[in-house]
C-alpha cells in the first residue's frame, strides 16, 4: 500500500485512504473509544505498527482529518481483519463499505486470496455490510468478547485477484460474481 492508496470525490468532498503513521496513535484510539466497547490501547496500535510485521493498518482522512481505519494481518493468502471503524457522525453514508472495500482491494494487491473477521452475534449492522462483500458465516467463537461474554460469529471471504469492490457510483458492493452492468 503506497503513502496515499487512493483518493476519491464523495459527495462531503475529497477521501484518501493512506497508510497509519504513529503520529495518527491518539486521533486512533479516540476513535476507538467512540466506536469499541473494548477500545485498544495506544501501546497496543504502537507495537502494531512497529513490531508486527504482519499488520498493515490505514486510515480514511476526508478533508485532512481521520474519520476511520482499518487494520489487518497479512499471513501467507490470509488476511485477518482486526479493526474497522468510522467516527460516529460519518456513519450511515458508507464510509464502512469504501473503508473495507480499499482493506480487501489492498489484501488483493498483496497477493492475499481469503480474508476472515470476527464480529458480534448481536451486530446486524456489520454483518450485513460483511455479506455485501461476500462474507458467510463459517462458525462462532464462544464467549469471544469479554466485556459481556458475547459470541463472535466467524466469517469468510474469498478475494477475487482483481478487485472491483464499489459499484461505479460508489454505493455499495458488487456481489462476488456478478458482471458488470
Amino acid at each position: 500500500m503506497e503513502e496515499r492508496e487512493q483518493v476519491a470525490t464523495t459527495g462531503t468532498g475529497e477521501l484518501c485512504f493512506r497508510l497509519m503513521q504513529l503520529e495518527d496513535i491518539e486521533t486512533i484510539v479516540e476513535l476507538e473509544h467512540l466506536a469499541f466497547t473494548m477500545p485498544w490501547t495506544a501501546e497496543a496500535f504502537r507495537n502494531e505498527l512497529t513490531q508486527n510485521h504482519f499488520a498493515r493498518y490505514m486510515v480514511m482522512e476526508l478533508h485532512d482529518q481521520i474519520i476511520g481505519y482499518g487494520g489487518m494481518w497479512t499471513i501467507i493468502d490470509e488476511a485477518h481483519i482486526t479493526n474497522i471503524a468510522v467516527r460516529p457522525e460519518y456513519r450511515g453514508r458508507k464510509l464502512g463499505a469504501r473503508l473495507l472495500s480499499e482493506l480487501m482491494k489492498t489484501a488483493s494487491y498483496m497477493g492475499m486470496r481469503k480474508m476472515t473477521l470476527e464480529v458480534r452475534v448481536s451486530n446486524t449492522v456489520a454483518q450485513g455490510l460483511y455479506r455485501k462483500f461476500g462474507f458467510s458465516p463459517a462458525g462462532v467463537r464462544p464467549r469471544y468478547y469479554s466485556d459481556n461474554n458475547e459470541d463472535a460469529m466467524i466469517m469468510w471471504a474469498d478475494i477475487p485477484e482483481e478487485w472491483e469492490a464499489l459499484s461505479a457510483d460508489g454505493t455499495g458492493a458488487k456481489e462476488v460474481g456478478d458482471s458488470n452492468e
